[in-house]
Parts: C-alpha cells; structure tokens; sequence
C-alpha cells in the first residue's frame, strides 16, 4: 500500500465523522432556510426560494436581525481587542521566571475553568442594580453616586456581559499567546540585551514579530467563538439578541424552522467568511 493511499485510510474515519457531525447538518439547515418550514406543523414544505433572505420578510428586512447583528458585532469586536491585549500582558509577566509561578499560572486558569452559565449567573447576582456587590464597591470607592441596574438597559448590559466575557475568556488568549513565547528562543533576547536594546525594542523587534503565527491563530479561534455567542447573552439577558440567540428564539419559541435556519446560514456564512480572511493572510504572512 502506497503511503498517500494509506494516510487517507487512516484519515477516513475522521472525515466520515465530521461529514456526519458537521457537514450534513450544515447542508441540511442551508436547505431549509430556502423553505417556509415550521415545526410541529402538518402543512406541507414548501420552496420559497430567497424569502427568508432578501424582500419584506427576509431577514436583511428585519430590524431585529439586524439589531442582532450589531450586538453580534459590536461584542466580537470590543471582546477579541480587549481579551488579546489583557491576555498579551498577562502572558508576558508569567513568562517571566519569578518564585511561584506554577501555581500563579493555575491560578490564572480558574476563570476559564468555570462553565459559562455558572460564571454568567454568578455575575448576574453581582451587577444585581439593588443587593449586587459590584454597585456597593463602585459607590464606596466613590465611582458612582447611586446604584446602577447595569442588565436593564442594552447598552449597560452589553457593556456589562462584554466584560463578563472578557473575565472568562481572556485565560485562554493567555495560555495560547504564553505558548508562543515560550517558543521564543531567550539568546534572542538576551543578544539585544548585550546589544544594549531596551525592554520595548525588545518587544517590537523580537517578541511581536515572532509571536505573529501564535496570535493569529488565538485571535480566529476567539473571533470565530465570539460571532457564534450564545450562552453568556442567554444566560444574562435573554431580551438582548446576538446572531445565535436570535436564530434560537426563531426556531424554538416562533417554530420558524426555515427563517430560523436562514439566520444559522447567516453565522456559517460569517464564520465562513472570516476563516477565508483569515487564511488569505496567513498565506500573505508566509509568502
């Protein structure tokens, strides 16, 4: 047996289960975004074409699509810059050599740690506008001067989940950007430091641009689970909509199984979108 022919009989259970797992369920909801579907109904399917996409009920039409969208984006993008930067720091202290630092770097995993609907509710209570502990502090320090309920509003509470999020995820950016320092080898550094560079050219001239490969890929794998946000946003405030949580209110509240799964299409093709961004320029980076 020839090893190409060999190396795809090893491969081929895996591509199997990822085309029963993933891609059949992917074709199967572009399918039905193109009907007027709806579960539990006896009325037969019938083809709708691009309804459930363009035209006065299509969700491009749809003010709440729409809105969601926004939130959608406006999180990804205020969660992934703010994750990378905290994470970037947070990265560069411990992987400096100082006593303890095993256990500081555990320490800095408990967060990611912790399931999202339990890290969500457990904020919740705390931004809680009346009995939240959040409010007390920020009133003691002298930062606010009376109570904020911060999950009423959309704005306070995107703000709020955003940073929520931010708590949670930001270990990960961590550990993924602590790996690509530590494959940097230190006679780089330690080169410029005979050379007489300071710490920040240092950091611009070495550190960055090794660590380019590593933060691309933290940054798709972040960006790619910001767009597809639905737990922490259903968990906290249900009546504000991101991308997901608006294709689940479709679906399961208003049984809309093919306007639902327009909007499922709209996260692929998303998803989809930035993964192709995303390799034109790693290409561009290796070219």
């Amino acid at each position: 047996m020839t090893p190409p022919r060999a190396a795809w009989l090893l491969v081929l259970p895996t591509l199997l289960v990822l085309v029963l797992v993933a891609l059949w369920p992917l074709a199967r909801t572009v399918a039905v975004s193109f009907t007027d579907a709806r579960l539990g109904s006896a009325d037969p399917v019938r083809f709708v074409g691009l309804a459930n996409y363009a035209g006065e009920g299509g969700i491009l039409a749809d003010g709440r699509f729409l809105r969601s969208a926004g939130t959608t984006l406006a999180f990804t993008a205020v969660s992934v810059v703010l994750e990378t930067a905290i994470g970037l720091a947070i990265a560069l202290l411990l992987h400096a050599r100082f006593p303890g630092r095993g256990l500081v770097r555990a320490a800095v995993l408990v967060p990611w740690a912790v399931p999202t609907v339990v890290s969500a509710r457990m904020w919740s209570w705390m931004l809680h506008d009346v009995h939240g502990v959040v409010n007390d502090l920020l009133i003691r320090l002298g930062i606010l001067d009376a109570k904020v309920a911060w999950l009423a509003g959309d704005l306070t509470a995107l703000a709020a989940i955003t940073l929520v999020d931010v708590w949670k995820t930001t270990p990960f950016m961590v550990f993924l950007l602590l790996a690509g320092l530590q494959g940097i080898p230190r006679s780089l550094h330690e080169a410029a430091i005979v050379d007489g560079a300071s710490p920040g050219r240092r950091f611009l001239s070495i550190t960055l641009p090794l660590l380019r490969g590593p933060l691309l890929v933290a940054l798709v794998f972040r960006t790619l689970d910001a767009l597809r946000v639905f737990d922490v946003f259903f968990a906290m405030k249900r009546d504000l909509h991101t991308l997901a949580t608006y294709g689940r209110l479709q679906l399961i509240d208003f049984q809309a199984e093919g306007y639902g799964s327009a909007v499922s299409t709209a996260i692929a093709a998303a998803v989809l979108a930035f993964t192709w961004l995303y390799v034109k320029l790693v290409r561009g980076e290796e070219a």
